[in-house]
């Protein structure tokens, strides 16, 4: 799963529009989506060695790397948002994105015992929303090389280590009470909150607007 992520966030994000991953609008759905892609890439220079992109409804809304260095709008809809919702706040969550990988790709690699090659690492977090049941279900996990590194279970508010190496981290962020509940209020109060407000703008400017060029 996390191979796939890696050719979406590597290149749909800077592809032409007509992209093929491009899906319906976000008024076609029932259960609403919010996910961020987060792609961090070492020892290669012909990416961005960081790209962001938010999805509301797998329609990508939001984009920015470590190039550019902020966000960029990639629907017209959103700037009906933006009125009520900085900018701001999405450039820095790109930035504070690409400083953290700074940190975990070096981790990561002494995790796996790297010294050098090319490395990816990746990140990607939401929720889900049912308009109609109201039920929330959010998400959040981290590959690595194309694997599956650690994922967060919600419902048991732990860690789950699929690699021997992932181990240390899952224990060093299961002893940080603050960070598992920081980590859960996002996913299952704040992450659904922001999700309702873009649903809310885009059901009845998305139809009407298109892709920014």
């Amino acid at each position: 799963m996390m191979g796939i992520l890696f050719v979406l966030l590597l290149f749909c994000p800077v592809a032409a529009p007509d992209c093929k991953t491009q899906p319906q609008p976000v008024s076609a759905a029932v259960t609403h989506s919010l996910k961020v892609f987060f792609t961090g890439l070492s020892g290669d220079q012909t990416w961005p060695e960081f790209v962001g992109v938010l999805m509301i409804d797998d329609v990508e809304v939001m984009y920015c790397d470590s190039t550019i260095r902020r966000a960029e709008l990639k629907q017209d809809w959103m700037r009906f948002l933006l009125m009520s919702d900085p900018m701001s706040w999405y450039t820095e969550e790109c930035l504070d994105g690409h400083s953290s990988f700074n940190t975990t790709i070096k981790t990561l690699m002494q995790s796996f015992s790297q010294t050098g090659g090319v490395h990816v690492y990746q990140r990607m977090f939401g929720c889900e929303w049912d308009d109609e049941t109201g039920e929330v279900r959010g998400f959040d996990q981290f590959g690595y090389d194309g694997e599956d590194f650690i994922i967060f279970d919600v419902r048991t508010g732990t860690w789950i280590a699929p690699v021997p190496q992932a181990v240390m981290t899952k224990q060093k962020w299961e002893n940080d009470r603050a960070g598992l509940n920081q980590t859960k209020n996002y996913l299952l109060q704040l992450c659904p909150e922001r999700l309702k407000k873009h649903v809310n703008f885009g059901r009845s400017s998305l139809m009407r607007t298109g892709r920014i060029t």
